[in-house]
């Protein structure tokens, strides 16, 4: 099911923090696409994605991004590359273009002690620490562009706490685990097809980076404790699988590879489609009324 050219959301409570579970789980990403053609879009917004027609006479709000001041090694790097690739800008900018927001939303870069981004519902904010994309950046220090995969995994981050947002702001109707949910959504924001048809390479990759680096951090600090199977995450591997089935299933043969190259198992790989397809249904059925 087509979206009807908009950066689709995901899912949030109390300030919901979604860092990664170490030590055997917790964490969400984003890239440098094929920007679209002519032929493909009428017009693209700043950051480069289809560019929606706004409502005549629409006041919605809009998310006004800020950078707090860092001081620590990792919050400098992370300021540093938010700054310097000014993704938070563009992606904060589609955001606010895609959707009716009730009013402005503030999103914070922040130095917050340590590698996580959170949904605020009593303050309506949404905080993306500074740690959290240098953490990634070490993570992936061995890739060509470590940059590159950290700003990706970072955009997959910021699209999973956009998803908190969205069910805190329009009040969606949500069954199953919160983050579960916000983790489809990011997906379907990622993955799933414009109206023409086309789907965003750069995003595509971001999903695969996201899939990644739950891998990476499943295998980080040792056995895993008691609180890793109560904890409202779902444990990183399995959120890898999570993500590699729902890019399979977007475009099996397209993705062949996730499943020859053994990433994810057959056994899972054969309900992965059925699985993508009513993640759209659902997820487009319940956004579309808060979409321009």
């Amino acid at each position: 099911m087509a979206r009807s050219g908009a950066l689709v959301v995901a899912v949030g409570l109390l300030a919901v923090g979604c860092g990664a579970q170490h030590g055997g789980d917790t964490k969400p990403a984003s890239t440098n696409a094929d920007p679209p053609t002519a032929s493909a879009v009428e017009a693209t917004s700043a950051a480069g994605y289809p560019a929606p027609k706004a409502k005549t006479g629409d006041k919605s709000g809009q998310m006004v991004v800020t950078y707090e001041e860092a001081t620590t090694p990792e919050a400098i790097a992370g300021r540093d590359l938010m700054e310097k690739t000014h993704f938070v800008d563009d992606i904060a900018k589609s955001v606010s273009d895609w959707y009716v927001l009730p009013y402005d939303i503030p999103v914070v870069g922040a130095q917050c002690g340590e590698a996580n981004d959170f949904w605020s519902p009593g303050d309506k904010k949404l905080t993306l620490c500074y740690e959290d994309i240098a953490e990634s950046e070490r993570i992936f220090a061995s890739d060509p562009k470590p940059e590159e995969t950290a700003r990706r995994i970072a955009i997959g981050a910021f699209f999973h706490e956009v998803g908190h947002m969205a069910i805190d702001i329009y009040d969606l109707p949500v069954t199953g685990r919160e983050e579960d949910v916000a983790d489809q959504l990011a997906a379907y924001e990622l993955l799933a097809p414009y109206a023409d048809g086309h789907v965003d390479q750069d995003f595509v990759q971001a999903a695969k980076d996201t899939a990644r680096e739950y891998s990476v951090l499943s295998k980080e600090g040792g056995p895993l404790e008691q609180e890793a199977f109560s904890d409202v995450h779902t444990l990183d591997q399995a959120r890898a699988y999570n993500f590699d089935c729902w890019i399979y299933g977007s475009n099996p043969e397209a993705n062949a590879d996730i499943v020859s190259s053994g990433l994810l198992p057959e056994g899972r790989a054969d309900g992965c489609q059925g699985e993508w397809d009513q993640l759209v249904k659902g997820w487009t059925a319940l956004l579309e009324p808060h979409m321009r």
